[in-house]
């Protein structure tokens, strides 16, 4: 039985040391603040409740594995899984909209088809066929298995199949998400579709590589699911399931320096100058942090390295990471029939709000604004109200400038919520970076999944690192950000500590 220090207890630290203990492991938790999650928070206010972090659930797959591998009792049994019905109704720029069934693909060609045009839903179904092909040669090296030696070959390989173009008399690879949606789908309100799930995760489609088309397949292939009671709920079942394999978790408990003897891991320095002794230890940190804490120079020469912006070249040195920018709505009144769970409404200058993207000071302009809208009492002080989350990605906002940003965000989810100033009881705006609880960068923070091909600059770092015993975990490392690929990221530290160096990656 191994003695294992975990910092941090973000949703991938948790999957690790409930995986580690139930291993037969003995695990302590130390987490600087005072309470689990990450990210996956709550915030609360007269009765109203809202997700502070992700909203929805895509691949639930990735915890119940969790759970059946972890104890008896199964994820549904711990927390209410939700199918999200439809999946996201989408407002484009020039007025039309469509509302996406969940998981079906006869379903959105036919839903797209009546709203946009004839052909639209055909040219989207062709794309979902591609994309699976892109999943398929990419699903095992980006989220099953731990970071290849030889990660070049996923750096400079495009597993987006080129398409025939019958113009040219030839096949075209798209090498951007951009290129797809102007080669492929021919139309801006698919492409502003495709774009929407890139943009997310603080992405700029115009160098992101078309492997991207993974994100909007797995949302299409296993649906999109919502947690009764908030998403906040998974993450108590996360840490309680901890707590039933006997997972000790120290809170309030910052981890100064991990400790080292002959050249391994061997422990960690609380903030308090007490010493913890350990064989080995799991960090749910920032890199950059990591290496603060180790003294150590942890990537090695075909390692890989974090990166500042879309690009690692002269210019990334200017550039600002995007983060999730959030409106916290209290309603009075129910929420009409037929209300959808999740309105996208996309910017009407999407060039301006790209150029915004990684661009701090300027001025703001209106973004492509996610707007929640979850039926759930648990949220709200009783049937008479409405607790609604609006969120949109941008580069930090100039100070003084939040609530003329926070007015654009309410001005576009009015095309989602009919009334809705009339309605409104109060807000709370939460820009980028305010408070830090929670997460590495402070709220809002954001951490994209791994991706193929871009000569490398959307893979993440090894879980392993270059001083034996410490390993990386959560979204700052591979297999990336998103709620699947943390538990994902769990469950290779958990096998790589548990089979040693030759786990092959999860089954």
């Amino acid at each position: 039985m191994a003695r294992i220090a975990v910092i941090g207890a973000g949703m991938g630290a948790m999957a690790a040391a409930a995986r580690l203990a139930v291993a037969g492991h003995r695990v302590a938790v130390y987490e600087r603040t005072g309470t689990y999650g990450g990210a996956v928070r709550r915030f609360e206010r007269d009765g109203f409740g809202f997700d502070t972090g992700p909203g929805l659930l895509a691949v639930p797959a990735v915890y119940r594995d969790l759970f059946v591998k972890t104890g008896r009792q199964p994820l549904e049994e711990c927390v209410e899984l939700v199918q999200v019905d439809p999946s996201a109704r989408h407002v484009f720029a020039d007025g039309s909209e469509v509302s996406l069934p969940n998981a079906s693909r006869a379903g959105v060609v036919s839903a797209l088809d009546l709203a946009l045009g004839a052909g639209a839903g055909q040219r989207w179904g062709d794309f979902l066929v591609r994309a699976r092909e892109a999943w398929d040669r990419t699903r095992r090296p980006l989220l099953e298995e731990p970071l290849w030696a030889d990660w070049r070959v996923l750096a400079e390989r495009e597993p987006y199949p080129a398409v025939p173009h019958k113009r040219l008399l030839r096949t075209r690879q798209a090498g951007t998400l951009a290129e797809i949606g102007a080669w492929e789908l021919r139309d801006p309100r698919l492409t502003a579709l495709l774009e929407s799930h890139a943009l997310g995760y603080g992405l700029d489609p115009r160098d992101t590589p078309a492997s991207a088309a993974v994100l909007p397949y797995m949302e299409h292939a296993f649906g999109t699911w919502y947690v009764r009671g908030g998403m906040r709920e998974l993450a108590r079942a996360v840490y309680e399931r901890c707590l039933d394999r006997r997972v000790e978790f120290v809170f309030e408990a910052e981890v100064r320096r991990i400790l080292d003897k002959d050249g391994r891991a061997a422990g960690v320095e609380l903030a308090d100058g007490s010493l913890v002794e350990a064989d080995h230890v799991v960090a749910g940190v920032a890199p950059e942090r990591l290496s603060a804490m180790t003294g150590h120079e942890l990537y090695g020469p075909d390692d890989l390295r974090p990166t500042t912006g879309p690009a690692a070249g002269a210019e990334a040195e200017v550039e600002v990471a995007p983060g999730r920018f959030t409106v916290f709505l209290a309603l009075r009144g129910r929420p009409g029939p037929g209300a959808a769970h999740r309105t996208v409404v996309h910017a009407p200058d999407r060039t301006a709000e790209l150029d915004r993207l990684h661009r701090a000071g300027d001025e703001p302009v209106r973004p492509t604004v996610t707007v929640l809208r979850p039926d759930d009492p648990a949220l709200r002080p009783d049937a008479e109200h409405e607790s609604v989350v609006l969120s949109a990605v941008s580069a930090p906002v100039a100070k003084g400038a939040e609530e003329r940003f926070a007015d654009l965000l309410v001005e576009a989810a009015e095309q989602a919520v009919p009334g809705l100033r009339e309605r409104l009881l109060w807000r709370e705006v939460r820009a980028p970076g305010a408070g830090g609880e929670g997460t590495e960068s402070g709220f809002g923070a954001l951490a994209a999944p791994a991706l193929a091909a871009g000569a490398g600059r959307f893979l993440r770092p090894s879980n392993v690192t270059a001083l034996p015993g410490l390993y990386r975990v959560g979204g700052r490392s591979h297999p990336g950000g998103g709620l699947p690929h943390a538990g994902m990221s769990g469950a290779l530290v958990a096998g790589l500590i548990v089979e040693g160096p030759d786990f092959q990656g999860s089954q």
